[in-house]
């Protein structure tokens, strides 16, 4: 049976033993900040990112890997696999999708596999998982792909951000823009949509936000008729709400995995701190 590498980017957060144990593949991407340039979850962790972002002037950007990134990572993994499967954030978010299938055109007669999760943390995460899962199993490209790409259209993304200041400036916004100016009060509850982010409702309250994402979720398809599902809470500097976030929605659905992770520097300069966020996949 073929061998398949996976490759994935670091907005994926996947728990570091999953992504030993599967012997998945990272490329970075990078913030830049002024002068200086990190790797993402690398030469900066996000304590240290939002410790110098409360005190420096300058706003932070991100960009994605470089075509030859990708090209080196790809031809490191087919030294020992036959076929490569490069699952990655969202294109309307970042331009690492496109530098994956740059990378992939100066590979030809190489199998490589470019899939655009529409996603990113661990709504992509699972999707590399769940490929990763199908290529122990034996199953052939066609299927390992296919593992990946029927989540896309089934999981769900929901969060909610003390202020729509972050993704304003960082251009992320999308149809949210309709938020900016109305929330002295209130709390955004917001969905990453097609790769989009994408308004829902305001609340009164950050507890009243938590409770309508999980509801949000429950009322998935993916949740109904007791289906298995894999949750996961993402968070920027509130670990506290996230675990509790996690748990008020384990305790609501069948559910079979779940994490709970920090968001790293490249998506945390887009939500800001106090950013919260459930995922829900089909298992």
């Amino acid at each position: 049976m073929p061998k398949i590498a996976l490759v994935t980017d670091s907005t994926a957060y996947i728990p570091k033993d999953l992504a030993e144990k599967y012997q998945i593949r990272m490329v970075p991407l990078r913030v830049q900040w002024g002068s200086d340039t990190y790797l993402d979850g690398i030469d900066i962790k996000t304590a240290e990112f939002y410790e110098r972002l409360k005190t420096d002037r300058l706003i932070p950007t991100t960009a994605a890997p470089s075509i030859g990134d990708f090209e080196q990572v790809y031809r490191q993994a087919l030294e020992t696999a036959d076929a490569v499967v490069s699952i990655h954030i969202a294109s309307q978010l970042s331009a690492t999708v496109s530098s994956a299938e740059q990378a992939k055109a100066l590979m030809p007669g190489k199998s490589i596999e470019v899939i655009d999760s529409r996603f990113t943390s661990m709504a992509m995460g699972y999707m590399v998982l769940a490929a990763a899962r199908a290529a122990e199993n034996g199953a052939t490209l066609e299927e390992v792909t296919a593992a990946a790409r029927r989540l896309i259209d089934l999981s769900r993304l929901i969060f909610t951000v003390d202020t729509l200041e972050y993704l304003r400036r960082g251009g992320r916004i999308g149809a949210a823009q309709a938020f900016v100016g109305n929330l002295m009060d209130v709390k955004p509850i917001l969905e990453l949509r097609e790769g989009r982010v994408e308004p829902v409702e305001r609340v009164r309250t950050k507890k009243k936000a938590v409770e309508r994402i999980v509801d949000m979720v429950v009322q998935s398809p993916a949740c109904q008729d007791n289906s298995p599902v894999r949750l996961a809470a993402v968070h920027a500097l509130v670990p506290e709400e996230a675990e509790a976030l996690l748990e008020a929605a384990s305790a609501r659905v069948n559910v079979v995995e779940k994490v709970c992770t920090d968001f790293s520097p490249v998506i945390a300069t887009h939500t800001g701190p106090g950013t919260l966020g459930l995922i829900c996949t089909p298992a």
